[in-house]
């Protein structure tokens, strides 16, 4: 039986396009909406997904994808249950870090800052623009709870389901959190591992300083 390719010659070749700062904007918040724009335009699947990363009380981290669903100057916004692994986390740890890879275009994104809930305003709007089975779905999910089995998941929605029908409130536990960051990395992949790295860091006079880094 032949044996699979070993991982450790795997081998990718980086070409597609350079980061230099001459082309890259002063504004961080600038340059991730350019390259989001063009994750969207080149239709990399789930172009809004990135790794969220917590730390626990006893300082271990843990990730896991979420999805962002707005930004501008305060920062990068998601929402998710408030009683889950990583809403316990941000409770005791109010610190993250963030990660978008958009594997077609050979660029990854890497955002870190104190993250605050999202007014509960801002959480009933994008509640309520959700799908109603997915608005149904916060309801029904004790999310990142031990459960017997899925058949929790269906009973749970078919309760509530019956409870709201059509109008289902948006949940205390449920809601959004902002990312406020203190800095930004982006990298280009670029031939020979030489990569292209610039990282943004906050200064207390609210400016921007960009700096290269080795690969």
């Amino acid at each position: 039986m032949s044996q699979p390719p070993s991982i450790a010659d795997l081998r990718k070749n980086y070409e597609r396009a350079e980061l230099n700062e001459a082309a890259s904007h002063a504004d961080p918040l600038r340059q991730f909406a350019q390259w989001l724009n063009e994750a969207i335009t080149a239709q990399v699947p789930e172009p809004n997904a990135m790794t969220l990363a917590t730390v626990a009380s006893n300082q271990r981290p843990s990730t896991r994808i979420v999805l962002v669903k707005g930004f501008d100057e305060r920062g990068i916004v998601w929402f998710t249950n408030y009683d889950s692994r990583k809403g316990q986390e941000l409770a005791g740890n109010p610190f993250a870090a963030l990660q978008f890879h958009w594997v077609a275009l050979e660029r990854v994104v890497r955002i870190e800052g104190a993250v605050e809930k999202v007014s509960a305003q801002e959480s009933d709007d994008y509640f309520n623009s959700r799908p109603l089975d997915s608005r149904i779905g916060a309801w029904a999910s004790p999310q990142s709870q031990v459960i017997t089995g899925r058949a929790v998941l269906v009973a749970n929605a078919a309760k509530y389901g019956a409870k709201f029908l059509l109008q289902p409130p948006r949940p205390p536990h449920w809601g959004g959190y902002r990312l406020r960051p203190e800095r930004w990395e982006f990298w280009q992949g670029r031939k020979s591992r030489l990569h292209d790295r610039l990282r943004y860091t906050l200064q207390a006079d609210a400016s921007w300083l960009r700096e290269r880094l080795a690969p």
